[in-house]
């Protein structure tokens, strides 16, 4: 017969193997309610409890922006780093230590302006790491100038007749530089982002994840939850994710297919 001592060991175990792969942090997110980054959060915690990766095996790397304080919220190893540095850092990690799972996570802003020339090496190298790319097309930190990734015509506070800029297609540049795992998802899907990121964290070489999101709270003109709502849709079917110049004009013709684009084989 169980003594009191060994029911109550008994349901304190209990209670730590179920929260073994409780992936968010006692860290609350800071992000403005309604953003599309807690959908994102959702779908990497999803992925790392469908992986079963211990949490000691699991290295986030972040950048500068709204997408930086991830590590804050994630009950895993974190670094949060310089402005547009996460892909060296990252890179830096999975040469130290292999066995690590490491997952880079960062803003348009982060990834393509300052950070944009790290790109094309990560991808040429094809180094094993997981590249989580939040694109709300506007700096939400700063609060609210237009980033690469803006649509012609966005008004801010420091384009106030709107952006004449043509924005960077994060999907296209990642085929161009011939990343050999390419997933564009939706930040209000975070199911898809889930098994998106499942199967590209087992892909082995470089897996790039383009998330489109919202800034509800400076970007009221284009990429609000209705908008997105209305222009995303899956993939075609019959599309064939192993054949780069099919992913290539799929990029071309198509900004709002949502799924894997392209993966080495």
């Amino acid at each position: 017969m169980k003594t009191a001592g060994r029911v109550l060991a008994d349901k304190v175990r209990s209670i730590k193997e179920s929260q073994a792969f409780d992936i968010r942090s006692s860290a609350l997110p800071t992000w403005c309610p309604g953003c599309g980054y807690f959908g994102i959060h959702q779908g990497l915690n999803g992925c790392i409890k469908e992986l079963g990766v211990p949490h000691h095996e699991v290295q986030v790397v972040s950048g500068i922006g709204c997408a930086g304080r991830y590590p804050f919220f994630s009950h895993t190893y974190g670094l949060h780093t310089v402005h547009g540095r996460t892909l060296p850092v990252a890179t830096g990690v999975k040469l130290a230590n292999p066995a690590l799972t490491v997952f880079a996570v960062g803003g348009d802003g982060d990834g393509l302006a300052i950070g944009g020339g790290h790109l094309p090496h990560v991808a040429r190298r094809n180094v094993n790491i997981n590249y989580v790319l939040f694109d709300n097309s506007i700096y939400g930190l700063t609060k609210g100038q237009p980033s690469p990734s803006s649509p012609p015509g966005t008004k801010t506070k420091a384009s106030p007749f709107g952006t004449t800029d043509r924005p960077l297609n994060a999907t296209l540049l990642a085929l161009t530089y011939d990343a050999s795992f390419v997933a564009r998802l939706f930040a209000g899907d975070p199911e898809g982002i889930q098994k998106a990121l499942v199967e590209g964290v087992k892909h082995e070489g470089f897996s790039i994840f383009h998330i489109y999101s919202t800034c509800l709270t400076f970007d009221k003109t284009f990429k609000t939850w209705d908008n997105l709502k209305k222009w995303v849709h899956p993939i075609p079917e019959g599309h064939d994710p192993t054949d780069r110049k099919q992913a290539i004009n799929l990029a071309l013709e198509d900004d709002f297919c949502m799924g894997v684009i392209y993966k080495r084989a």
